[in-house]
């Protein structure tokens, strides 16, 4: 079966080739009426437009990649859609590349997104090294990070503002008459987890306050409960742990129930994040919101910037989240143990 062409489409909507062409062209000007011709032609013919053809005449394949690390973290996959829903609002398709959370395996993936010709990257939970950094500014491709930030690479970066998260919800636990309050952080070779154990240790130290315990939970659910285990079988126990995402919050209610606690009563348990599953009624998870669609709205729009005008101005962006009150922490107007 011969492949139909754009000069077939043309021919059998009436209209010249370059209007084909202006139709299936993101951000292209068509009229609504030659549009539906145009439209109406290709499904009658069985037309698909070349997309790689396209981008090889124009330059730009109207694609970017995105590298994340994982996506067990529920915050990911709820991020990955917004950010594709944004983009494609612009014209725009999401390439989706995993990485091994590593300098070499990050790189690679780098490499190979750009071997793609991707008009953009950006670069989740992960961090790329100055050389990539530096070779893919000079290959024209900006990259942004989104909910990582990385000083001294002349990078944008998308974050909440997490070192201010981590303090309201300490404060929050400090309120509520909490006095033993552990930590079980997100790892600390990300600059997430670094702002949010600095942002609790800030805040303890303004109460007075020496932490409970200071565990780096890695981002890892088993490794953040087999923390909360050993935590709970302490004596004295803490009455309450601020964990350093809802991923890892999850196991560690899950920790404290196989050890006959209840979260919320017994010790409270604060998140940060709000992924959807903290508003279950089995977890009911007090945390810390990502104002997440503002970040997905900034990175958005300092990337298209950066591709559509060739601003490589660098921008560090926090946004500021709030503290979702739920049940697994006692509030500040209850009594202290």
């Amino acid at each position: 079966m011969n492949k139909i062409t754009s000069a077939q489409v043309a021919q059998r909507a009436g209209v010249s080739q370059s209007a084909v062409s202006r139709v299936f062209t993101p951000g292209a000007s068509a009229s609504k009426a030659t549009a539906a011709k145009v439209r109406k032609a290709a499904q009658e013919l069985g037309y698909r437009p070349n997309s790689l053809a396209r981008a090889m005449v124009s330059g730009k394949s109207r694609m970017i990649g995105l590298v994340v690390a994982y996506l067990e973290n529920q915050f990911y996959p709820t991020a990955l859609e917004a950010l594709s829903n944004a983009l494609q609002a612009r014209g725009y398709q999401l390439l989706v590349f995993t990485a091994p959370n590593s300098t070499e395996g990050i790189d690679q993936v780098v490499e190979d997104l750009m071997a793609y010709q991707v008009d953009g990257i950006i670069a989740a939970s992960v961090s790329i090294t100055s050389d990539l950094a530096g070779r893919a500014r000079a290959a024209g491709i900006p990259v942004l990070l989104f909910n990582r930030g990385q000083a001294g690479d002349g990078l944008s970066n998308v974050t909440s503002a997490n070192r201010k998260g981590a303090e309201l919800a300490t404060r929050f636990l400090i309120e509520g008459g909490h006095r033993r309050i552990a930590h079980i952080a997100g790892w600390q070779g990300s600059s997430t987890g670094r702002d949010r154990q600095a942002g609790f240790l800030a805040a303890m130290e303004d109460a007075g306050l020496a932490p409970f315990a200071l565990v780096d939970g890695m981002y890892d659910r088993a490794t953040a409960m087999g923390s909360a285990r050993d935590l709970v079988r302490s004596s004295p126990r803490p009455d309450a742990i601020f964990v350093g995402n809802d991923h890892m919050a999850f196991g560690v209610i899950d920790a404290l129930r196989g050890e006959g606690l209840v979260p919320g009563r017994d010790i409270s348990v604060v998140g940060y994040d709000d992924v959807p599953l903290a508003a279950w009624e089995a977890y009911d998870l007090t945390t810390i919101r990502q104002p997440l669609n503002r970040m997905v709205e900034a990175t958005v729009e300092i990337l298209t910037a950066q591709i559509d005008a060739g601003d490589t101005a660098h921008q560090t962006i926090e946004i500021e989240g709030e503290l979702i009150l739920r049940g697994s922490a006692r509030l500040p107007d209850g009594d202290p143990e």
